[in-house]
């Protein structure tokens, strides 16, 4: 299948748009990572509970019900801790942050105060209102922060080191950069939008950096074709054939990903929400690097070699 075959954009005349629009959304990402991120509790420690009310409970009154949690004669105040629907207006998600003194199994101390607090509104199975409980230590978390950081670092290290040997290093740093662009311009729209970055989320932005690698990959071999056949010293001209050349497969691979990737943002829940949404900025934002920042600064670089 294809479309849009015999087309001849002449995509590099808005190369320097296109690294203006890039330096500008970059810069206004890492302002916003600055800022500060919305880490979940895989990263900074904490406790997740999903409850099930067998009604509508607004999000008031779970609160008042947290303002007094009573453990071994020790009052807690949680009302000012995230709560947020988990679905419809009967599931409710509670994610609190790790507290000094806090006793053991104290998701299930939290769980017990609700179902006796609000029992009007529980079902009369009590393990039909537990939809998930789960926790994670400060330190585990911390661990876990270090881990995700490093394996992006150690994927966009082999990502340079495979390009350089497969192509050459001029390609490499254009490739690489475009990985780098994509995952700060995403971090930085998360940020914005203020979603959680869990263990899913990080996935995706492996995810990510593997299909934006795929669709550079695929122009970056087509250039180097058109240069060996071709021979010609007008390195944009060969760039913008490359490019037109893989337009059908590159727009009809993005297409159909963000299909998948709508559906799973509509219908998948909030549990697979950030991972989806991750993805949906993702796929955009890398088949426009894989034009405007990876082909663009190899047009770049080697007009200033001549």
């Amino acid at each position: 299948m294809k479309f849009m075959e015999n087309t001849k954009i002449n995509f590099m005349k808005f190369k320097t748009f296109g690294f203006g629009l890039s330096s500008a959304m970059a810069l206004g990402s890492v302002i916003l990572l600055l800022m500060g991120v919305n880490l979940g509790i895989d990263f900074k420690g904490g406790t997740a509970i999903g409850v099930s009310f067998s009604e509508e409970i607004t999000i008031e009154e779970v609160r008042n019900s947290l303002k007094t949690v009573s453990v071994n004669d020790i009052n807690f105040d949680l009302s000012a801790e995230e709560i947020k629907y988990f679905g419809s207006k009967s599931d409710v998600m509670i994610k609190i942050k790790t507290l000094e003194n806090e006793p053991e199994n104290f998701g299930q101390v939290i769980i017990n105060h609700l179902y006796s607090s609000l029992t009007n509104k529980a079902p009369d199975n009590k393990n039909d209102f537990i939809l998930s409980l789960g926790s994670v230590s400060p330190k585990v978390g911390s661990e876990l922060s270090g881990k995700a950081f490093w394996s992006v670092i150690s994927a966009l290290v082999l990502i340079l080191f495979y390009i350089s040997v497969r192509f050459e290093f001029r390609f490499a740093l254009g490739a690489i950069l475009a990985l780098v662009h994509d995952v700060v311009i995403t971090l930085g729209i998360f940020s914005l939008t203020g979603f959680e970055i869990t263990l899913s989320t990080v996935a995706a932005f492996l995810t990510i950096v593997g299909y934006s690698l795929n669709d550079t990959i695929v122009i970056l071999d087509r250039i180097r074709e058109n240069m060996k056949s071709s021979g010609t010293v007008m390195f944009e001209s060969t760039i913008n054939k490359s490019i037109n050349q893989s337009l059908s497969r590159t727009l009809i691979t993005s297409l159909t990903t963000l299909l998948v990737i709508l559906v799973l943002l509509v219908y998948g829940g909030e549990v697979i929400r950030p991972f989806s949404f991750t993805m949906l900025v993702g796929v955009i934002i890398g088949t426009y690097s894989s034009i405007y920042i990876a082909s663009a600064l190899l047009a770049t670089i080697y007009q200033n070699s001549k």
